[in-house]
């Protein structure tokens, strides 16, 4: 039998056109706070953690521990979280509180990414 496997294309959200529609219908006053980051021809996982941050404000600890599950991060995201841990010359628990994020998954992003 020949089965063919065809690629399934991944589609990115628009996330600089979310935040946009977002801040600018519920959000208002927030729009000078995400003006330098939405200026950017593309956003990357970073930029779109800190605008959610910004966006939410949210100090609820269980909103955070549920909203942290469902995170995702791309090569070129944890190289940069890598790289910042490197310059800063901070340890993997402290790189994990400034992220919001386990200091395993610090740990195990190390061994598979040699920065």
């Amino acid at each position: 039998m020949d089965t063919k496997i065809s690629k399934v294309n991944k589609t990115i959200p628009d996330y600089k056109r979310i935040y946009t529609d977002m801040i600018q219908k519920r959000y208002p006053h927030k729009k000078e706070e995400c003006r330098t980051i939405l200026e950017k021809n593309k956003l990357t996982t970073l930029d779109i953690l800190k605008l959610n941050n910004i966006i939410s404000d949210t100090h609820n600890c269980v909103a955070c521990k549920s909203n942290q599950k469902h995170k995702s991060y791309d090569s070129e995201t944890i190289i940069k979280i890598l790289e910042y841990q490197k310059e800063n010359k901070i340890a993997n628990y402290q790189t994990a509180i400034y992220f919001n994020m386990s200091r395993n998954t610090i740990t195990k992003w190390k061994k598979k990414y040699a920065v």
